[in-house]
């Protein structure tokens, strides 16, 4: 029995693609990226092209920087769904100066309303230091309540450090 929504919540570099990746193929079922990055520049470009090769074949990828919902309503019973990630959704919607409260209700509602297997990444940025300027400490407000209200509607929440998983809610792996 797989969880209809998983969050797995971890530092940058924390091994939390990689172990939502292998998750995601566990479940057996058709698998779907949902890649919500965005490239500006050769370091996300690199990012991107190792992210692809760590998955392997297997995947369908679509890339969907803004508008989650009508991928998700797209998907059937039948598929694992990876969002990667929460983090780089939340920072398109924050630089294009968005209204955060309404993209993050429409997330929370397509993730609800759903028919596939969800897995959720999302960096937990709430353990480093004050942030020195208001955009920053805006994105770190903003990813926490994101976080907050991910892990309230999450059946499983699992948080990765140094590529080791600890399940913080629900089922054990």
């Amino acid at each position: 029995m797989h969880p209809d929504l998983t969050l797995i919540l971890g530092g940058a570099a924390s091994g939390k693609s990689l172990f939502s990746e292998q998750l995601a193929v566990s479940t057996g079922k058709s698998r779907v990226y949902l890649a919500t990055s965005q490239v500006f520049d050769d370091e996300m470009r690199l990012k991107i092209r190792q992210h692809i090769a760590q998955r392997g074949s297997g995947w369908s990828t679509i890339e969907a920087p803004f508008d989650l919902s009508p991928e998700l309503a797209k998907l059937t019973s039948d598929q694992v769904c990876l969002i990667d990630c929460a983090t780089m959704w939340l920072t398109n919607h924050l630089l294009a100066e968005n209204d955060l409260e309404h993209a993050q209700a429409e997330l929370l509602s397509a993730l609800k309303n759903c028919a596939a297997q969800i897995v959720v990444v999302s960096n937990e940025v709430g353990y480093g230091i004050v942030p020195d300027n208001a955009l920053s400490r805006r994105f770190r407000e903003a990813q926490g309540r994101l976080n907050i209200a991910l892990a309230a509607q999450a059946d499983r929440v699992v948080q990765v450090t140094a590529g080791l998983p600890l399940v913080l809610k629900g089922q054990p792996l």
